[in-house]
C-alpha cells in the first residue's frame, strides 16, 4: 500500500533502533537532567522533528549528495560537531551564580531555542541522513522509488515511534533529577556534566567517518 512493503517489519525495526542508545539519547538525557521536564520534552520533540527533516531529504534525494560527496559530508559533519561543542562550552562557561539563581528570578528558559537546538543537533548529523538513505528504501517498492509519499509515510511512522520513546526518556530523566536540581550546588555540577557531555558528543561526531 502506498508503495510500502513489509511495513510490520519496518515498524518493529524502527522501534528497536529507537531503543538503541545514541547521540540523540544522550542529548535528550542531558537537557532533561540539567534543565528539567519541559526542556527535555522540547528536546525530544526537536530530535523527532529532525528525523522528519531527514526523511524529507531522503525523499527529495538530498541525502544522496551526502553519500556521494565527501566535501558535503565533511561540511555538515563539522557544522554539527561545532554546534554541539558550542552548546557544551556555553554550559561549561556559564557563571556559577547564574546556575545558583532561582528559576523564578532568572526568568523562563528559552524553550523555542531548546526545541530548535534539538532539530539542529539531529539535522546536522550526516550519519543520520545516510542511515535514512540506506534504511528506508528497503521497505519501499522499487516502482515507487521516485515517489516521495512512501518516504514521508515511513518517516512519519518513525517520528511517532521515536517521539514516544524520546518523550518517555525525557520524562524519566527529568523526574529522576528533579530533587537533585532543587539543590543549587548539585545543579551547578549537573550543568557542568551536561556541558562536558555535549563537548564529547561533538568531538565524537567530528572524528566519525562515513
Amino acid at each position: 500500500m502506498f508503495g510500502i512493503i513489509n511495513y510490520p517489519t519496518f515498524l518493529l525495526a524502527g522501534i528497536l533502533l529507537n531503543l538503541t542508545p545514541g547521540s540523540d539519547t544522550m542529548y535528550i538525557l542531558g537537557r532533561s537532567i540539567a534543565q528539567g521536564k519541559k526542556a527535555g520534552v522540547l528536546s525530544a520533540l526537536g530530535i523527532s522533528t529532525g528525523s522528519l527533516v531527514h526523511c524529507l531529504f531522503a525523499a527529495l534525494g538530498l541525502s544522496i549528495l551526502l553519500a556521494q560527496s565527501a566535501v558535503a559530508f565533511e561540511v555538515v559533519k563539522y557544522a554539527g560537531a561545532g554546534y554541539l561543542i558550542f552548546l557544551g562550552v556555553k554550559s561549561l562557561m556559564a557563571k556559577a551564580e547564574d546556575s545558583l539563581t532561582p528559576d523564578a528570578v532568572r526568568g523562563p528558559a528559552n524553550y523555542a531555542k531548546i526545541y530548535s537546538s534539538g532539530i539542529l543537533t539531529n539535522v546536522l548529523n550526516p550519519k543520520v541522513a545516510l542511515f535514512f538513505l540506506a534504511f528506508l528504501p528497503q521497505f519501499i517498492d522499487p516502482r515507487y522509488a521516485q515517489n516521495a509519499l512512501p518516504f514521508l509515510l515511513l518517516g512519519l511512522t518513525f517520528f511517532v515511534t521515536g517521539g514516544i520513546w524520546c518523550l518517555l526518556l525525557a520524562l524519566f530523566a527529568a523526574r529522576l533529577s528533579e530533587r537533585l536540581r532543587a539543590q543549587p550546588q548539585i545543579k551547578v555540577w549537573l550543568d557542568r556534566v551536561t556541558g562536558g557531555g555535549f563537548v564529547l558528543l561533538g568531538i565524537k561526531l567530528a572524528l566519525s567517518e562515513k
